[in-house]
């Protein structure tokens, strides 16, 4: 592949050197889909696949948690006797901004290698990649527990959703953005309203097919961009496993 070189930068920041090059890379061409997979996010894992496979990718939510809350707490104890009074602490406002940074930079990190893995595995299925529409996920957060609430917040999903466009693009790899709305609560095999029965799983009250949620998303959004008809016998079974296995990570 032959590479149209336009210019490189020499960049000085926060004491070290970057070498920024820019260049022109040739697009390829995209990917004709023989199927589609689904992309499914929580405030644990990511999920990718279909009825037939599926992959997960767990999210660095405690890690990136705990340095957040790092700063919190120097926040809170440089507060008193006077009100911020860390802003006027030059060495407790850069460790405050560096556990912020900290915090950010595992997000950002997780988000770029999340989204390759799950393009890479779109690129070996020759999928097209069905993932929710994430821009009203903040109204949505409001009604959520505080708990869950910072802690999705925390992730950023719409930057895991922006990293996935940018790697499917780069690779040729088609993308649709779909609503989310009853995609982990709707029988992927009867269209049925389904019930929970345990933690983070559902059960079909008409059709009897019982998964996690998170399966049943991935299933409802992969049929939603065309991937091969759902069979007649229930793929899944009550100890969440597939016929054709996970994929090894």
């Amino acid at each position: 592949m032959l590479y149209d070189w336009l210019k490189a930068r020499l960049v000085y920041r926060n004491g070290e050197l970057f070498l920024k090059i820019i260049k022109r890379i040739p697009r390829p061409e995209v990917i004709q889909p023989k199927t589609a997979i689904g992309s499914d996010f929580n405030e644990r894992k990511v999920v990718f696949g279909n009825y037939q496979n599926h992959d997960e990718a767990p999210t660095p939510i405690e890690e990136a948690l705990h340095y957040r809350m790092l700063a919190e707490q120097l926040q809170r104890r440089y507060s008193k006797p006077n009100y911020m009074q860390w802003l006027r602490n030059r060495r407790i406002l850069n460790r405050v901004r560096h556990f912020h940074a900290k915090a950010s930079s595992i997000i950002e990190d997780w988000a770029r290698r999340t989204a390759v893995r799950n393009v890479k595995y779109a690129m070996g299925s020759q999928a097209l990649i069905v993932r929710e529409d994430l821009t009203g996920l903040i109204e949505s957060l409001r009604k959520l527990p505080q708990t869950h609430r910072v802690r999705l917040i925390l992730l950023g999903y719409r930057r895991l959703g922006y990293w996935i466009d940018w790697e499917a693009k780069k690779h040729g790899v088609p993308v649709k953005v779909v609503n989310p709305r009853g995609t982990s609560t709707k029988c992927p095999f009867c269209h049925t309203k389904m019930i929970k029965v345990g933690y983070r799983r559902l059960k079909c009250p008409r059709c009897g097919f019982e998964e996690d949620r998170d399966i049943i998303a991935i299933i409802n959004l992969s049929k939603m961009g065309g991937a091969l008809p759902t069979p007649t016998t229930r793929p899944m079974t009550n100890d969440n496993t597939s016929e054709g296995g996970n994929l090894p990570k």
